[in-house]
C-alpha cells in the first residue's frame, strides 16, 4: 500500500500487537465454509475479504505464518492467537478474516465458497432466539466486564 494512500479501513488482532491498513474496498467479501476453514478459524465458517495487496499493509507487527495447504497460507497474531487472513500463495491477493476490521459491519458477505463443507443448521441461524450480552449476565455483571482487547482503533 501506498505510504500516502489513506486508508478506508483499518483493524488488527485482539491484543493489539498487529494491525493493517486496507487503502480500497474489498474486491468481493466471502464466506468460506470449507473444512481448513472450519479448522483454521475455529468457528463454522470463514468470512474474508479479498483486497489486492497493493492496497494492503501490516502498520504494525508482522503475524505469524503457518502454511495450510500446498496453496495456501494463513496469518496469525502468534502473541494472542488471532487469525488475520488467508493468502493463496501464487495470487497477489490477502484475504483478511472480517471479524477483525475495526468496522466489521462495513464489510459485508457477498458469495459463499466451499459449501460442500457448509453445516447444516447454519442456514437456521438468524431464526435462533437471541439474547444480548446484558440480558446474558445482568446489567451490574456487565457494566463491571474490563475488556484486554485491543480497542477498534488506534
Amino acid at each position: 500500500m501506498s505510504g500516502t494512500a489513506h486508508p478506508v479501513l483499518t483493524g488488527g488482532c485482539q491484543c493489539g500487537a498487529i494491525r493493517f491498513a486496507v487503502s480500497a474496498r474489498p474486491v468481493r467479501v466471502g464466506i468460506c465454509h470449507c473444512r481448513m476453514c472450519q479448522k483454521a478459524t475455529g468457528a463454522p465458517f470463514a468470512s474474508l475479504a479479498d483486497i489486492p495487496e497493493e492496497h494492503f499493509s501490516w502498520t504494525r507487527g508482522q503475524p505469524a505464518t503457518f502454511q495450510s495447504s500446498s496453496i495456501a497460507m494463513r496469518d496469525f497474531c502468534s502473541a494472542c492467537g488471532t487469525p488475520l487472513a488467508y493468502r493463496m500463495i501464487d495470487r497477489p491477493r490477502i484475504e483478511i478474516m472480517t471479524g477483525a476490521f475495526d468496522r466489521p459491519q462495513e464489510v459485508i458477505p457477498n458469495k459463499q465458497f466451499g459449501t460442500e463443507s457448509r453445516l447444516d443448521w447454519v442456514m437456521s441461524i438468524a431464526d435462533l432466539p437471541g439474547t444480548t450480552t446484558s440480558d446474558n449476565f445482568g446489567a451490574d455483571k456487565t457494566a463491571k466486564i474490563v475488556s484486554f482487547q485491543h480497542p477498534d482503533h488506534d
